[in-house]
C-alpha cells in the first residue's frame, strides 16, 4: 500500500468521519467484537479522572470515553474535529461540552488540563507530531498523557492474521453495520501503516513529554501510551 492512499487532506478525514457518525459506536463494537469495551476501561484507569479535575478527551467522536471521565466527577471536554460527530454525540450526551477542535491547532489556552487522552485517533491527524506538541502545550505541568492506538501485535504467527482481518475481513463486515464501509478500508490501511509501540514512543518523547511508558493490550492489537508533562 503506498502512502500516497494514506494522505488525505484534513478535510476528507472529517468529512469520512461524518459519513460514519450516525454507527460509529455500533460498528466498532462489531468489528472489536466488543473488546472496544475493555480498551476503553484500560484508558479509563490510566487516565484517573477524579473530582476536580479537568480532562481533554481529543478525537472524542460521539463522547463515549468523555461521559465515563465525567461520571467519575472531572470535568470532561470531549473534542473532535468532525462536526458530524459531535451532532450525533450532542444528541446523545447533552450535558457534555462539546467543543469542534483540530488536533494540531487546540482552541485552549495554555496549561488548562490535568490529563489530555486520545483513543484511537491520534494516527488520523495530519501531523500527528504537531497535534502532540499542541497536547503538551495545553496540559498542565505534571499533567499526563494518555494515547490508546493500535498497534502491532507482539507473535509474530497472531501479527499475519491480524492483518488479514484488517484488510479483508473489516470492510467486509463494515459493508453490513456501517454507514459508510468504504471509509473501513481507509482506517485499516492506517492501522496498518501506523508505528509500531516503540516508534511511537520515540515520537511521544520528541515531542517534549516525559516519563513515555507503554503496554499492550490484547497482545499488542492495541497499545496504551502513557506519559508525563
Amino acid at each position: 500500500m503506498s502512502r500516497a492512499n494514506l494522505d488525505k487532506q484534513p478535510h476528507e478525514v472529517a468529512a469520512m468521519f461524518d459519513d460514519v457518525a450516525e454507527r460509529y459506536d455500533l460498528t466498532n463494537d462489531v468489528l472489536s467484537i466488543g473488546l472496544d469495551r475493555r480498551w476503553r476501561r484500560a484508558v479509563v484507569a490510566a487516565v484517573d479522572a477524579r473530582p476536580g479535575h479537568t480532562v481533554l478527551d481529543l478525537a472524542a467522536g460521539t463522547g463515549t470515553s468523555s461521559a465515563t471521565f465525567a461520571f467519575e466527577g472531572a470535568t470532561a471536554i470531549p473534542c473532535d474535529f468532525s462536526v458530524g460527530m459531535l451532532r450525533v454525540g450532542k444528541r446523545h450526551r447533552p450535558r457534555l461540552p462539546f467543543v469542534a477542535g483540530d488536533a494540531t491547532r487546540l482552541p485552549f489556552t495554555d496549561a488548562t488540563f490535568d490529563a489530555t487522552t486520545i483513543s484511537f485517533g491520534l494516527r488520523n491527524v495530519a501531523d500527528h507530531r504537531r497535534a502532540l506538541a499542541e497536547m503538551l502545550r495545553v496540559t498542565k505541568p505534571g499533567g499526563r498523557l494518555v494515547v490508546c492506538e493500535f498497534s502491532h501485535p507482539t507473535y509474530a504467527p497472531f501479527r499475519t492474521v491480524y492483518e488479514e482481518y484488517l484488510m479483508k475481513a473489516v470492510p467486509a463486515v463494515a459493508r453490513r453495520v456501517s454507514s459508510s464501509p468504504d471509509s473501513y478500508v481507509y482506517l485499516a490501511e492506517s492501522i496498518r501503516a501506523w508505528p509500531d509501540q516503540q516508534g511511537l514512543a520515540t515520537v511521544i518523547g520528541d515531542a517534549g513529554w516525559r516519563t513515555v511508558e507503554w503496554r499492550n493490550l490484547t497482545g499488542g492489537i492495541v497499545a496504551l501510551h502513557r506519559a508525563t508533562r
